[in-house]
């Protein structure tokens, strides 16, 4: 492993570091979208202290979440913009989907929450904040399903075969008039395929058990809302399980995305490692050891993330562009890192302050 660090390019380093930004953004930001899902699917005598809790426990640092998906964005932007404007181009109609995703569930959530019209608006409000947060994950693992699948990159490779043969005329002679491949086929099919959706729905149950998890140790002190969310912690664990193991089944029919989940090196021991943290976490949360859990299921989730990293490493967009290929010069490179280490400095700080200030439990007054 040593030597594996050591023989790293200033490129892959970059790469790595938008791992870290997305793994932060998975466990905090990911989280947020799940307690929407619970808000949506809130049930029995309770739900109004159910979608209480999730409001109380979102509030204060949702919006602050976002901040690694912007650094992950900006990071490849600037350091990969091959990779950036070939992903962007291929799956433009699935991330405008989540934009617009993201865009509707914070407005929602502020509208409602400050919302002084009668009921029925604030429920309209609720309504599109938790149908936002159940749709944005499953368009998020959409991409990344088709990302690891290499369809977006046979559909980039295809555009620009397209694009270097002058349109109408024979490329050569005898071969007939140049194809030019229509918009479904470089733009749809890329995307909506059954291995991503699958990705897609997988993310969203991941996400929505990371939240029950999290919300567990949010209703310390209340033990019926801990148990509503024991049980939909246990309905999302299993949720979870059968469709990592259906994704990983119909990505058997790709023999590329199949290898390259399950490929050599440290991919297969992370994702070994990652069954065996969600069983720690269901125990934990049969056995009601809720922290434990939490640490568990973070756990879990980001051995997840790591095994698919390592498993397309040194591809950025499978099944042929490296991260050097796809990288800026190298002076961008380190200028870009350099100016990250000193935002680091002051935003990795601040957000930790801003976590203790509004997630520190009140002290319990003393009885005179």
């Amino acid at each position: 492993m040593i030597q594996v660090i050591q023989n790293l390019t200033i490129a892959e380093l970059t790469a790595w570091v938008i791992v870290v930004a997305l793994n932060a953004y998975v466990l905090f930001g990911g989280a947020d979208f799940g307690g929407g899902v619970w808000d949506l699917f809130a049930s029995g005598p309770r739900r109004e202290r159910q979608r209480s809790l999730i409001a109380n426990a979102i509030g204060p640092i949702w919006e602050a979440n976002h901040v690694w998906l912007i650094v992950a964005v900006v990071l490849l932007f600037v350091c990969f913009p091959r990779a950036f404007s070939g992903l962007a181009t291929i799956l433009h109609i699935p991330l405008s989907l989540m934009l617009i995703g993201i865009v509707l569930r914070g407005s929602a959530f502020v509208f409602r929450a400050y919302s002084y019209g009668p009921r029925t608006e604030q429920r309209r409000w609720g309504h599109v904040f938790a149908v936002s947060s159940l749709i944005t994950p499953i368009v998020l693992g959409i991409c990344v399903g088709a990302v690891v699948s290499g369809t977006v990159g046979e559909a980039l490779a295809t555009l620009d075969r397209s694009a270097k043969e002058p349109l109408g005329l024979a490329p050569s002679v005898g071969t007939g008039t140049a194809s030019v491949p229509g918009f479904p086929s470089l733009y749809v099919h890329p995307w909506l395929t059954p291995f991503a959706v699958a990705v897609g729905v997988m993310a969203l149950a991941l996400f929505s058990f990371l939240a029950a998890v999290y919300l567990t140790v949010e209703a310390e002190g209340d033990r019926e809302l801990q148990q509503d969310f024991r049980q939909r912690a246990l309905l999302a664990a299993g949720a979870s399980l059968v469709t990592a193991l259906v994704a990983l089944v119909l990505g058997g029919t790709r023999g590329g995305a199949m290898a390259r989940l399950v490929g050599t090196g440290w991919s297969l021991p992370l994702l070994s490692a990652s069954a065996l943290a969600a069983g720690v976490a269901i125990f934990a949360l049969v056995r009601r050891r809720y922290r434990l859990a939490r640490l568990a299921a973070g756990g879990q989730v980001t051995l997840i993330l790591w095994g698919w990293a390592l498993a397309q490493f040194p591809l950025i967009v499978p099944p042929s562009l490296t991260i050097d290929a796809a990288a800026a010069p190298a002076r961008v490179l380190g200028d870009t890192l350099l100016v990250l280490a000193g935002g680091a400095v002051i935003l990795v700080p601040s957000l930790w302050y801003l976590i203790r200030v509004f997630k520190a439990k009140e002290p319990k007054e003393s009885e005179s």
